[in-house]
């Protein structure tokens, strides 16, 4: 098979098409702009592109397929090519199907958590010594790639993105799978560029559950109020299975699963990845792994990569990051570390990257999810409001939005590092929050300076 990429650089894409080589496809790719790590990993299997643009030119009519990523637009040179061409395109998710569609397929969904209970699945199976392909959106320790296709495993494991397939193909990602197992973590809106409103965002899971086959299973959080609305009034043909937080309790800074007398000691925390954990359990209960194996496997599970990850730390003081960015992710992570940490005090950076947090009109669904922070901080990189076209606006909007007058607003890398530094982090905890970069800020060099 001849498989050509368009914007190979993706993070899904550059790793499906690493996946494809390693199982001897002839695979090639384009892109505009390439990044790290997908430039280093695609030169490290020779498929990095010999340099950055569109070459129409590469797709031939020998080509067997070509996957189109959704940072691709609607009139992009190779894919009109493809197009006249009358070859099969498909967007990642349609291909991640074609590979599947004779597997049982598990596709993890919700607002929030959907890297972390998809990683919890994958350690634990690979523990177990299961045999099984996956998707998931991070790095995860122990495992090369983000993306595993084979032709032998019976089971595939994909986290499923809500955001649409491509420029060509509107439908939300996890609509393709066809899950035989679903989960759902929670919903709280998001991507209101393509979901205007709540109700519109809400839609996409309705139809999610529709998309389970016959006879499959819906595992879902009892403890999301939206959630369980929805689910009490779909009629779909399919067993619903709730769950809730875990018996546990935090002795040391170490939280413990409890069941039957017996403590199991986890290396993540908060209540948010208790809630994760039990839905990573119930997916693995059904692929034929018990509550203690689970546990024990978990208990080695170190989190997945910038998911509440610790950059540094010293006696009294601890410095994380995390992927979060919306407001519930937000409040659900602050929550998190002032639980563990409850004689520190804690300050928590969120930096506003994503085209829905830095709207003017979706603003005010951050209102009170920094409360539990001791000091607050939010950065907006002036360079991300040109980059998107969007008018700036400074603090007070941020303040009036966030419910909290006592806010720091920076919007200057330069000067928030410079704050950063000198902190006196004595009995203190560092959190910062994003999906972007904070403009460039080498968080490693900060937290040596400042731990």
């Amino acid at each position: 098979m001849r498989v050509h990429f368009i914007a190979i650089g993706g993070s899904a894409m550059h790793n499906m098409a690493i996946a494809l080589h390693k199982k001897g496809f002839r695979v090639t790719g384009s892109d505009d702009v390439l990044f790290e790590p997908s430039v280093s990993r695609l030169s490290q299997h020779g498929l990095l592109p010999e340099k950055e643009g569109w070459f129409p030119e590469k797709i031939t009519e020998d080509t067997d397929a070509v996957i189109l990523g959704m940072h691709a637009r609607a009139d992009n040179p190779e894919l009109l090519k493809a197009q006249d061409l009358g070859l099969k395109i498909y967007s990642y998710p349609e291909y991640i199907y074609e590979h599947s569609k004779n597997k049982l397929r598990v596709v993890i969904g919700g607002s929030h958590g959907k890297t972390t209970i998809t990683s919890m699945i994958l350690h634990v199976l690979k523990s177990a010594g299961k045999d099984f392909d996956y998707l998931v959106g991070a790095q995860l320790e122990g495992f090369d790639t983000m993306v595993k296709l084979t032709d032998e495993a019976p089971v595939i494991v994909i986290e499923g993105d809500e955001y649409l397939s491509s420029a060509i193909d509107r439908r939300p990602k996890f609509h393709l799978y066809k899950a035989n197992i679903g989960v759902i973590s929670g919903i709280a809106w998001d991507h209101i560029n393509v979901f205007p409103t709540f109700d519109n965002y809400v839609e996409q899971f309705e139809l999610f559950i529709e998309t389970i086959q016959a006879g499959g299973k819906l595992i879902y959080s009892e403890t999301d109020s939206v959630l369980n609305e929805l689910v009490k009034l779909n009629r779909s043909a399919v067993e619903k299975i709730p769950y809730g937080l875990p018996s546990y309790n935090i002795k040391y800074g170490v939280t413990n699963i409890t069941m039957d007398n017996k403590e199991y000691p986890l290396q993540v925390f908060g209540e948010h990845n208790l809630l994760n954990s039990e839905a990573a359990r119930l997916v693995c209960e059904n692929l034929g792994i018990h509550a203690v194996g689970f546990y024990t496997y978990l208990g080695l599970f170190k989190g997945a990569a910038r998911r509440l990850e610790l950059v540094g730390k010293n006696e009294n003081a601890s410095f994380f990051k995390d992927f979060a960015h919306s407001p519930s992710k937000l409040k659900a992570t602050i929550h998190a570390v002032k639980a563990q940490f409850t004689d520190r005090e804690l300050i928590a950076c969120i930096e506003l990257h994503t085209f829905s947090s830095l709207d003017k009109n979706f603003l005010s669904q951050y209102s009170g999810s920094m409360d539990e922070a001791d000091t607050a901080i939010v950065f907006i990189d002036r360079k991300t409001f040109e980059h998107k076209k969007i008018t700036p606006y400074g603090s007070e909007r941020v303040k009036t939005a966030f419910s909290r007058e006592d806010i720091l607003f920076f919007n200057e890398p330069g000067e928030l590092n410079k704050y950063l530094e000198n902190i006196d982090m004595k009995n203190k905890n560092l959190l910062m929050m994003s999906s972007g970069n904070f403009g460039g800020i080498d968080l490693k060099s900060l937290s040596v300076k400042i731990l």
